[in-house]
């Protein structure tokens, strides 16, 4: 099954271990992007993966474009033209210290994009399945036109659309992303959200539930589902459940609500050590969708997607390297770590 996902591809830069951006006086880098990510995920389950944007003609661009490419993702409807790769960088929390992201990507190729650009009824051909993120029109200009071109295509040739609404207060307001967001939130079917996004984006919030303290009712979140299925038409909304014991340690779950059985579905909550948590929301909704594609009935497709970002959290930079053995191990409940001989 082809699945097309459309979004910003960045280099990705971060000071060796645990130093400070202050202490770094040199950068490892990667590639990554929301988008991105969760293409690399469905190739490596084996799908049939293809990632678009907007890349600038010069071999940072070719270097974004082999970084996804190298996991088996069709990059051929990638757009050439633009000023800039954007770059973004990562300092690592540690025990009570947060992680810090600056962002370098103001006038990046794919944000300087024009809809003329993209020819999504050519793009789309043959295609089951759309994904994007909050994020690719938060970056401004003509993205969230761009955006709702792809989602009308979609909508005319029956294509499923999920959507990670992935709120970023430095890329854009909430009086901004709830305008735009809800224009386009109406085209889709499968709806991801953290803990927060719904209250960042649309003002819809959980009950009993404080997510600087770590306080999360799961019951809370069965009402957030609900109130998006009825404002949007969505037929499945999962929410990620983070609770913080620090930068180190948290804990993590997940729910998914089914709009036809009027049913929500709680997955298994990991105790987890962190290795990298960036692209840990990207490695759930490339699970779901994968699950969800494949047939999983809503239980298992929650399972397999909580257990695959749970297992992305103990790998360095945002790409989610696992196997589809791999998370169907851990969700059945192979979570010792031991050594395999």
């Amino acid at each position: 099954m082809k699945v097309v996902t459309f979004g910003e591809i960045m280099m990705r830069l971060n000071p060796e271990g645990y130093l400070r951006f202050i202490q770094a006086d040199r950068f490892e880098a990667s590639y990554a992007g929301g988008e991105a990510n969760v293409a690399v995920s469905l190739a490596n389950y084996g799908m049939d993966a293809s990632f678009v944007t907007k890349l600038p003609e010069n071999p940072l661009g070719e270097a974004a474009r082999n970084a996804v490419r190298h996991f088996g993702v069709d990059t051929s409807c990638i757009v050439w033209g633009g000023p800039r790769l954007g770059l973004y960088f990562v300092e690592k929390g540690a025990s009570q210290r947060a992680s810090k992201v600056v962002y370098d990507r103001a006038g990046s190729s794919i944000a300087l994009a024009r809809r003329r650009d993209f020819d999504w009824n050519s793009i789309l051909k043959g295609a089951k399945w759309f994904h994007f993120t909050g994020i690719t029109p938060a970056l401004g200009g003509e993205l969230p036109a761009i955006c709702l071109d792809a989602l009308k295509v979609c909508k005319a040739k029956g294509i499923t659309v999920s959507c990670d609404l992935n709120y970023r207060a430095k890329l854009w307001s909430r009086e901004e992303a709830g305008r735009t967001m809800a224009k386009l939130a109406k085209y889709v079917d499968v709806m991801i959200a953290n803990e927060a996004d719904a209250a960042d984006v649309f003002g819809i919030k959980a009950a009993d539930t404080d997510v600087d303290s770590g306080k999360l009712a799961k019951e809370g979140y069965v009402s957030v589902a609900k109130q998006l299925v009825r404002r949007f038409g969505c037929g499945k909304v999962a929410i990620t459940l983070r609770t913080s014991l620090s930068a180190f340690d948290n804990k993590w779950a997940g729910m998914m609500y089914d709009a036809k059985s009027g049913k929500a579905f709680f997955s298994t909550e990991y105790t987890i050590h962190i290795v990298d948590r960036v692209g840990g929301g990207d490695s759930f909704g490339g699970g779901l969708i994968y699950a969800l594609s494949t047939g999983r009935k809503p239980q298992e497709a929650i399972d397999f997607a909580v257990a695959a970002s749970c297992l992305k959290h103990s790998i360095e930079h945002d790409f989610n390297m696992v196997s589809v053995k791999e998370v169907e191990a851990l969700a059945a409940g192979n979570a010792s770590g031991r050594v395999q001989r």
